[in-house]
């Protein structure tokens, strides 16, 4: 049974930073590209931060210079380092294996993140 599990959301002013964390279970963790995406109430899904297996990064323009993703497979945990928060970062952050841009093979249950003005 795949389980993704994140942890690290929370209330943060703005300006401030947050570090989410996102553990792995049941996928051979290593060979899967992973991703953070989130969902602001009445938007859609939109993928925020991405990481091939290899290491390569991609982010959506919103967060470019403020948000970095890296992983550690030995760990088998994703993170999403998130700087010079924003009100409009507020969402529901997902963490997702196996993403191919909008979809993924698997999704964790999310985390909130509520950045205050």
């Amino acid at each position: 049974q795949v389980q993704l599990v994140e942890s690290g959301g929370g209330l943060v002013q703005a300006g401030g930073s947050l570090r989410l964390s996102c553990a792995g279970s049941g996928i051979i963790f290593s060979t899967n590209a992973m991703g953070w995406y989130r969902q602001a109430p009445g938007k859609q899904r939109e993928l925020v931060a991405g990481i091939t297996n290899r290491g390569y990064t991609n982010y959506a323009d919103s967060v470019k210079g403020r948000f970095i993703i890296s992983r550690d497979n030995a760990k088998n945990t994703v993170y999403l380092q998130m700087n010079s928060l924003k009100p409009e970062d507020t969402a529901v952050y997902y963490c997702a294996a196996g993403i191919r841009g909008a979809r993924a093979d698997y999704w964790g249950q999310g985390t909130q993140v509520t950045v205050s003005s």
